[in-house]
């Protein structure tokens, strides 16, 4: 597995996994998944999760990477060496480049939050903490456009001097080392919110349905974030996992590969929950705060907890794992998006992201203190109207177009894309599987455009 048609790959099956993996784990597992879940009744929302993970993502996912491993290439020359002479389904592969640039102009900067609160955690910052004294931190830090200009260039230099070493000894081994440290504290903290006292309500709004609740929400709000979230913690639709897909080997079969690399980001989001809603049960606090839960909810629990010195250091160098991941894989697919577009050599590729990287993330930060007054789609300030444009926009447009392009016989076609996901061992597409991903996946996918949008 070490060359794949002519360049560097990765050097093993569970490098591959782990990295495709680590690109889907991120902060939206952590951050996202428990809120939302909190919102819409708990268990009944994490069933619908699950069963729209299985019939719009595994076979989402396998087209990306159906794409990546037949053409070998990042989305703007994998297209174009798949398409037929005169077709332009290569343009998407800019639009790709342009919504990983996008997500990494305000990804890099929350990725930075979770490694500022991992140091005052790590230093020993919130000992002694009032309730009101914990909110104003987070308030303090969204003021200070010096202390997140630091913490995000920190998160930056590191992910491009990790890709600076290549594929293998650079992402791969990286990547290996925080998602395998990753897991190991989420065993740890889901074991120490288990024995909190008084979180088995938590645990029991968590594991167990009540239907009651789901028709308090509205049975069309919970199924339909069930939906979004199923969709989006994959990052469908903007290329970064077909990069990965153009690193495999031909051993093994996509949808294999895609059971592993879901069935391990459902964990993470699964396990999250397990952190968090016993821990909020415990203290007496809603886990349906949004955002704010992982900066003045969570802070609060730790501050307040036995040893919460400990538990907010490893909660918070948790998320910092789980955040750097991603950012590396997209860096990656930047990097290399250009390196094949382009011709470059790595380093020049690596030079040129880096400046625009840190140079596009900069607005971001300004939208939280200079710019404040700046709104933006629907009044939203700068990060939540960049968030818009990669989730509501970039993601299920170009989930679409990779739908239609591995289906459709103008496209590239179902049965080349079924010729190469079936290729290697493993679970097989089935062809009778074809209609559904020609017409209602792209419908539902579609559905989720729209409802965004509006």
């Amino acid at each position: 597995m070490n060359e794949v048609k002519g360049r560097e790959g990765f050097g093993s099956r569970l490098g591959f996994i782990l990295v495709s993996a680590g690109c889907a784990i991120g902060i939206g597992n952590v951050w996202r998944f428990p809120y939302i879940a909190g919102e819409c009744g708990g268990a009944i929302f994490v069933l619908f999760y699950i069963l729209f993970l299985i019939i719009m993502g595994v076979p989402a996912l396998t087209m990306e990477l159906a794409v990546g491993r037949a053409s070998g290439r990042s989305t703007m020359r994998g297209m174009q060496k798949l398409e037929r002479k005169g077709q332009y389904w290569h343009v998407h592969g800019w639009v790709c480049y342009l919504g990983n640039v996008i997500l990494m102009m305000y990804y890099t900067t929350v990725a930075g939050w979770m490694l500022s609160y991992f140091w005052k955690f790590l230093t020993g910052f919130f000992e002694d903490k009032k309730t009101e004294d914990v909110t104003s931190v987070f308030d303090d830090l969204l003021a200070s456009p010096a202390e997140m200009l630091i913490f995000m260039v920190i998160i930056v230099i590191l992910g491009f001097v990790v890709l600076s070493f290549g594929v293998q000894k650079g992402l791969e081994r990286v990547t290996k080392v925080i998602m395998i440290g990753l897991f190991g504290l989420i065993l740890v903290l889901v074991v120490n919110s288990l024995l909190l006292k008084g979180g088995g309500e938590g645990l029991k709004f968590y594991l167990m349905p009540d239907p009651d609740k789901a028709a308090e929400v509205g049975w069309g709000t919970v199924i339909t974030n069930a939906m979004n979230q199923a969709f989006f913690t994959i990052s469908l639709g903007i290329g970064a996992m077909e990069i990965f897909g153009s690193y495999m080997s031909r051993e093994y079969t996509l949808t294999g590969e895609a059971v592993r690399i879901i069935s391990l980001d459902t964990f993470v989001a699964l396990m999250s929950g397990l952190i968090i809603f016993p821990a909020c049960s415990a203290f007496g606090v809603e886990a349906n705060q949004g955002p704010s839960l992982i900066f003045l909810t969570l802070p609060h629990i730790f501050a307040n907890m036995d040893g919460g010195r400990i538990w907010g250091t490893m909660f918070f160098l948790f998320m910092v794992f789980a955040s750097f991941s991603t950012v590396t894989a997209v860096f990656e697919n930047l990097i290399r998006s250009l390196m094949d577009n382009l011709g470059w050599k790595r380093a020049r590729s690596i030079a040129v992201n880096f400046i625009i990287v840190l140079v596009t993330g900069i607005p971001c930060i300004l939208g939280f203190n200079l710019w404040s007054d700046i709104r933006l789609f629907g009044g939203k300030d700068i990060l939540s109207s960049e968030d818009f444009i990669v989730s509501n926009i970039i993601l299920p447009a170009g989930s679409i177009v990779f739908m239609i392009f591995c289906t459709w016989k103008f496209g590239w076609g179902a049965d080349k894309y079924l010729e190469e996901a079936n290729t290697g061992k493993g679970i097989k597409m089935s062809k009778r599987l074809i209609p559904y991903f020609k017409y209602v996946l792209p419908a539902l996918t579609a559905f989720i455009l729209v409802q965004g949008l509006i």
